[in-house]
Order: structure tokens, then C-alpha cells, then sequence
């Protein structure tokens, strides 16, 4: 899969831009806040219908204007395609793929395949467990729309359940049976979203202890540890326990949506013990695995995004991601950075064909 062109209208600093890439290697260079960062999400918002960096949709529509369009012309399985997304003041945001607004944005999930390495990912590491979750699902529905569809259904009962039990406590009053239905469902969705949660991570820990091993030369052990409250019990009857708790606390207190991903290295937390280079080579490996898994899955070749990822890298480790990528095993990549030289030099030990933006 290849993105031939893209065209911003109104997105974020952009008036009107149009770039034609290369079918290997793309580097967005310039000035901190000329917009590289913004290049490559408008390219994340092709594939997911919305920005990574800024969850506020109106946003991401220039200062003044009322409207932005995002315009991109992809090859996909040797056929063209055109997707657009574009977002009115006031009005609903539009996916179109060509020409078809699609229904639902969940529609589109997974049809363009993309990863993004990006220095907003020390969130992984620095925030609560919610960020941990979102990163486990959107590797899982990119190539499973029943998982993304059990995932929205479980989200939806679960705002009831808690809308539930804080009616319960503000008008004193208690109905195990419509407690009872709400259970059931969770239970369904829930155990289902578990277990291919469990699933996925069998798979994916051993490809990100290997990407890590080639980063970093060896040099460390590292670790990812799923926590579920699922573990412990079934979910009907960890809901059945927790009831009096639930209802003190006024919402559901176990379940899927409790779920962690602990980051470990040589067996202690990352964010204790790892240095800035090491928690950023962990990030990397965990995204490239993210890459790995996501063609295996799909059997096509994500695009891949890499933000800013030279800075905080010692020249080895930098280096060592370089050779990661020359490979045919990477289809079309978009680097950005804040120094064209340093990134013409590293391009320069890939033999792969290479465009350089200067914004």
C-alpha cells in the first residue's frame, strides 16, 4: 500500500498544501512548529478518521477558516484509491472513500494500515493504564472489526451500568434484576474482549522483545505484563462480589476496562529504572512490533510514521533503527525531523529511494 499524494486544505497551519510522495522513504524536514508533525497527522487522520495529537476535532481546522479537507490518493492492492476526510464547523465529520461516506467510522479502521513512532508516545510509559489499554486495542481492530464492535458495545453498557448505580444512590433505592441484565452483558462482551486481549499479547511479546534485542544491541531484558482483574475470576461473578463496593462507589470497579500493561526492564518499571534512551528504544521496539504484528495480521505492509525519533538517541541506536528499516519488509515510510542534515546522513546508509520535504 502506498500514499501517492496528499492535499491539506485548512489543516491546523496549513492553507493549502499539496505534496507527491516517494513510494519508499519520505522526509518531512524544517523548523520546530513549521507543521512536520502536522504532515504526518494528517496522514494518521486518513487511516483513523481522527488526529493523533489532538483528540478536539474543530481544532484541527485553521485558525479563521470553517471547514479543513484532508485528501489522500492511495495504491492498494494495485488499485487506486481516494480517501477524505474533512470536518464544518458545527457539523459532523465526513469519511469518504471514493466517493462513499462511509456509516460508520469503525468502517474504515483498518482498511489503510499505519503505525506511528512519535515522542507523544512517553505517554505509554508516564500516564495511568487507560493510555495502556488504547494502545493494546488499536494494534487488535486494525485487523479485528468484531473486537472494535465488542469493544464500543462493552464501553456502552458500562456507561449504563455506572448511570445505574448513581441513580441507585441519589434516589435510595436498589433493583438487582436490571443490575442483573447489565452484568450479563458486560460479562459477554467483556470475556470475549479478554480473551483475545490474552491472545494478541502471547503473540505480540516475543516480536517485542526481539525488535527490542536489535535496538539496543543486546544489552537489556525486557518485559511486558498483562494485569486483568480476569485473572483472578469470571466477570459475572467479580461483578456479583464487588457489588456493595460498586454501589458505594457509584461506579464498576472490575472489569476489562481496569486492564494494564506493565513496561519492564531487567524485571523493574521502566519509568523507574530506564533512561531516557532506553525508555525511548523501548517505545520504538514496541511500535515496530506494533508494525510487525499488524502485517502479519493484515498481510499488507502499514505505513509507517516516524516523528521526530532521532532526538534523545545516542548515533548507535539511531543507527540501529536505520538498518531496522532498510529492508523490504517496510513498505512506505515518513520520517520528520528538526535537521535535514542529520537526517540526509542516516537516510543515506539505506539503499532505498528517498524524497526530502524542506518546509
Amino acid at each position: 500500500m502506498i500514499l501517492k499524494s496528499l492535499s491539506l486544505l485548512n489543516y491546523k497551519n496549513f492553507d493549502s498544501k499539496t505534496f507527491s510522495f516517494n513510494e519508499k522513504i519520505n522526509c518531512i524536514v524544517g523548523n520546530n512548529g513549521i507543521g512536520k508533525t502536522n504532515v504526518l497527522d494528517a496522514i494518521y487522520h486518513l487511516s483513523f478518521g481522527k488526529s493523533y495529537f489532538n483528540p478536539v476535532a474543530t481544532q484541527n481546522i485553521k485558525h479563521e477558516a470553517d471547514f479543513f479537507v484532508v485528501n489522500g490518493d492511495y495504491i492498494k492492492h494495485d488499485k487506486p484509491e481516494k480517501v477524505i476526510v474533512s470536518l464544518k464547523r458545527g457539523q459532523k465529520k465526513i469519511i469518504k472513500r471514493n466517493g462513499k461516506e462511509y456509516e460508520k467510522f469503525s468502517e474504515h479502521i483498518g482498511f489503510l494500515p499505519l503505525v506511528i513512532i512519535s515522542p507523544a508516545d512517553r505517554d505509554l510509559i508516564i500516564e495511568g493504564s487507560d493510555t495502556r489499554r488504547k494502545f493494546i486495542d488499536s494494534v487488535i481492530f486494525q485487523s479485528d472489526k468484531t473486537y472494535l464492535t465488542d469493544l464500543i458495545n462493552y464501553n456502552k453498557i458500562l456507561a449504563q451500568r455506572n448511570a445505574l448505580l448513581k441513580y441507585f444512590a441519589l434516589n435510595h433505592t436498589f433493583n438487582a434484576d436490571t443490575l442483573e441484565i447489565y452484568n450479563n452483558q458486560l460479562t459477554d462482551y467483556g470475556s470475549k474482549i479478554f480473551k483475545k486481549r490474552e491472545a494478541f499479547l502471547k503473540e505480540f511479546i516475543p516480536i517485542f522483545q526481539l525488535r527490542y534485542k536489535a535496538i539496543s544491541n543486546d544489552n537489556e531484558i525486557v518485559n511486558l505484563v498483562y494485569q486483568s482483574d480476569l485473572f483472578e475470576n469470571r466477570l459475572d461473578l467479580l461483578l456479583k462480589n464487588c457489588i456493595n463496593k460498586d454501589k458505594a462507589l457509584q461506579f464498576t470497579s472490575m472489569g476489562i476496562h481496569k486492564d494494564d500493561l506493565h513496561f519492564n526492564i531487567e524485571e523493574h518499571p521502566i519509568k523507574k529504572f530506564g533512561s531516557q534512551g532506553q525508555q525511548k528504544s523501548f517505545l520504538i521496539a514496541l511500535k515496530l512490533a506494533q508494525f510487525d504484528f499488524i502485517k502479519n495480521q493484515s498481510g499488507d505492509n502499514p505505513i509507517l510514521l516516524l516523528d521526530d525519533i532521532f532526538d534523545k538517541l545516542d548515533e548507535q541506536r539511531v543507527s540501529q533503527i536505520i538498518k531496522l528499516v532498510d529492508n523490504e519488509n517496510f513498505g512506505q515510510i515518513f520520517i520528520s525531523d528538526t535537521h535535514a542534515d542529520r537526517t540526509e546522513n542516516a537516510i543515506k546508509q539505506v539503499h532505498q529511494s528517498y524524497e526530502i520535504f524542506k518546509l
